[in-house]
């Protein structure tokens, strides 16, 4: 059976017996029905994760235990913002592979300039339930917009369609990777993320959906320090 999963404050769980948490109360009685003997874990993002069984109002702990599914390099993706539900696609599975962070940018070709707080709590909701889903220790942060110039640093790697050179997967794990918006990046952004230390790759030869290079770029760095397949 599988054990549900859920990040829960540290001060909301405090000692070996405690009141289930009023932030997963709603979600763990009327959602899933969960009953008393029903076991779930509570991940307080302090590296460590809680193995609980429900006993009436409470909690009751069974094991502590530290969490091994983190990766080790920590990569944040720098994303120009999109239209639509893309972004929750570039959240959603960036999260699942083993994201750390996201930054999301308004860079020149963008055709959405702005996001709402409304829409950023929906991607930082996202970011939680694929966490909890894909047994994360930590939820990746979601933040921004800023600018692409302000995001732009010594070692980060611009992605740039069909680029002849340097291939991403032939590059040292960067921390961020830096990916565009649906036009792609202009020839003068591209020339100061080299001024900036930037260092400019490609994926390959073909052209891919900005939402998919984010997962595809994730997957690559994260197999190079062995943290994926």
């Amino acid at each position: 059976m599988t054990l549900h999963r859920f990040f829960v404050p540290a001060a909301e769980m405090e000692g070996e017996r405690f009141a289930l948490p009023r932030s997963i109360e709603r979600q763990v009685r009327t959602v899933l029905r969960l009953r008393d003997g029903d076991r779930v874990v509570l991940v307080p993002s302090d590296g460590t994760e809680v193995g609980c069984r429900l006993e009436g109002t409470d909690c009751v702990v069974e094991e502590r235990r530290a969490v091994v599914t983190e990766p080790r390099h920590r990569l944040t993706i720098v994303q120009a913002l999109l239209k639509g539900d893309a972004l929750e696609q570039v959240v959603q599975h960036g999260t699942e592979i083993g994201v750390d962070r996201f930054l999301l940018v308004v860079s020149e070709r963008c055709v959405a300039r702005e996001i709402s707080e409304r829409r950023l709590d929906r991607l930082r909701a996202i970011a939680r339930e694929a966490a909890e889903q894909s047994e994360r220790g930590f939820v990746p942060a979601v933040e921004g917009p800023v600018l692409l110039m302000e995001a732009l640093e010594a070692g980060s790697v611009l992605l740039y369609e069909r680029h002849d050179g340097t291939r991403l997967g032939a590059l040292q794990p960067p921390p961020s990777v830096i990916i565009g918006p649906e036009g792609g990046f202009t020839d003068g952004e591209v020339a100061a993320a080299l001024a900036a230390g930037s260092i400019v790759a490609g994926l390959g030869p073909r052209i891919l959906r900005s939402e998919t290079v984010a997962v595809a770029a994730a997957a690559v760095i994260l197999s190079g320090t062995g943290d994926f397949a």
